[in-house]
């Protein structure tokens, strides 16, 4: 499980400008290094939210598995960016601590998708966008801009400093 962020445990000569880290399924980070980049891969019902906040220059990227932490509370426990009633609101806490505010935050959202040709049973994208647009109705949060449900799978990338954040989908490259 991937939740420290950069600026803690990961110091290192991998911390350069230029740099890309990866966030996994089920993961999330948290970056404040100007000309950093964020990626994550193989989002397909997944949903990847990427956020970022220009003035404290504290960006990041959660890839969220499932909607409701309460199909098995104790993976919840053990990882709650498996979920995401339980991911979103410890990611945005995260993003907070380092001095990101909620007034300056640009939320971005991508994936979702609908991953088999035929009708999906348990209809896990659509619940995932589902969950997240709760999540930030509630909160008061807007979302800036996002490409969700489809069929397509996608590839998010946030680069920390300037906010920019785009997808890739086979082979083609849209900026959100």
């Amino acid at each position: 499980m991937q939740t420290e962020t950069l600026t803690n445990q990961k110091t290192s000569a991998a911390m350069r400008v230029g740099a890309k880290h990866t966030v996994g399924v089920s993961e999330m980070l948290i970056g404040t290094k100007a000309g950093e980049t964020i990626v994550t891969h193989a989002l397909g019902s997944c949903i990847g939210l990427a956020i970022h906040d220009a003035t404290a220059c504290v960006g990041g990227i959660l890839h969220y598995m499932l909607p409701l932490s309460s199909v098995d509370e104790q993976k919840a426990a053990q990882n709650p960016f498996m979920f995401g009633d339980s991911g979103i609101p410890q990611f945005f806490m995260q993003a907070y601590k380092l001095g990101a505010t909620k007034e300056n935050l640009r939320v971005v959202m991508a994936g979702g998708a609908q991953v088999f040709e035929k009708q999906d049973f348990f209809d896990i994208g659509n619940r995932n966008i589902i969950i997240a647009r709760k999540a930030f109705w509630k909160n008061n949060v807007l979302i800036a801009a996002e490409h969700v449900g489809g069929h397509l799978p996608r590839t998010l990338y946030l680069e920390i400093g300037s906010g920019r954040t785009w997808f890739t989908t086979h082979g083609e490259s849209f900026d959100l």
